[in-house]
């Protein structure tokens, strides 16, 4: 279990977070505000981390000085900042798109790693070398999924219309934030990981983390969000997106990826990003209907078409 542990948890985050990816975009393009979406679902989060944390760390925990808290502070303005980045490319763009950028993530995180000498770098050990060489793939992987459309791999069923994605997408803009959240991220795994060797609470962590991204979130949300209707949680999708993030996002996945980091190092945790894209293919193509090209997706637009019959000059 110690082996396999890190591993089948790993994977279980990836599957919530592309779920959270889907149901931020539906929520999204039914109007709501990502920042307000970003401030409901870490408050939720801290309603349930906060009693969780503390029947979880009930005995041993370590003593809350002003260094660590100001490190939480620090750890929470990362994640708001990634968080922010993030659903604004899939706002964007799709959720297939932001997963096949966040294959940077693993790219950066070993970079920092390095730097930070979190990790050693020995060019004549195979685990380097096979470092080294995972992070230019893994680059080369995301950038090619942003900027390379090659043949179809995967057509969408005949006459399906993909109401989610079916948005006009800027690609270029999209992948440029969603590649600031990669950078952003991979800062707050090793900011993560640094804290963790001075404060190994993991659930204390993750609360204090989404207290102060929510904390921030509302800072924003009040001077960018003044129309008293953008806080609503109507249509029912918003409520339903803020009630998976908060417990399976910000609550499931964050405490599962620091529980794992706390125990496996900050690469092994940042390794399993491209894993997304497999299940976000997978869905995608499964229940929406998208065409998989080798390299990016498309999607049709064909609700934006005058025309009933879809034609070529209608994908992006």
């Amino acid at each position: 279990m110690k082996v396999a542990g890190p591993f089948v948890a790993m994977v279980m985050a990836e599957c919530a977070q592309v779920g959270l990816m889907i149901v931020s975009k539906e929520a999204m393009s039914q109007g709501m505000s990502s920042f307000i979406f970003v401030l409901y679902s870490n408050s939720l989060a801290c309603l349930v981390l906060l009693p969780a944390s503390l029947i979880y760390h009930r005995s041993g925990r370590p003593p809350l000085t002003w260094s660590i808290i100001s490190g939480f502070f620090v750890l929470g303005l990362f994640g708001f900042l990634a968080q922010a980045f993030g659903y604004t490319g899939i706002n964007l763009s799709s959720p297939t798109l932001a997963t096949a950028i966040l294959n940077l993530v693993p790219g950066f995180t070993f970079i920092l790693a390095v730097t930070f000498r979190l990790e050693k770098l020995d060019w004549k050990a195979t685990g380097s070398i096979a470092k080294v060489v995972g992070t230019v793939v893994s680059m080369a992987g995301a950038f090619t999924m942003t900027f390379y459309k090659g043949t179809h791999l995967v057509h969408s069923p005949p006459g399906f219309t993909n109401r989610l994605l079916s948005q006009q997408s800027d690609w270029v803009l999209a992948g440029s934030f969603l590649g600031m959240d990669c950078v952003v991220t991979s800062a707050f795994v090793i900011i993560q990981a640094l804290i963790l060797k001075k404060y190994p609470a993991e659930l204390i962590l993750v609360f204090f983390y989404c207290f102060f991204v929510a904390i921030l979130s509302i800072i924003v949300c009040l001077v960018a969000e003044r129309d008293i209707t953008a806080w609503t949680l109507k249509p029912s999708i918003r409520w339903t997106a803020v009630l998976y993030s908060g417990i399976f996002g910000s609550a499931f996945q964050v405490g599962i990826g620091t529980w794992c980091l706390c125990r496996t190092g900050p690469v092994f945790v940042s390794m399993f990003k491209p894993i997304g894209i497999v299940i976000a293919a997978a869905v995608g193509v499964i229940c929406f209907g998208d065409t998989l090209y080798l390299g990016r997706w498309d999607f049709h637009l064909v609700n934006f078409c005058q025309s009933s019959i879809p034609c070529h000059s209608c994908t992006f």
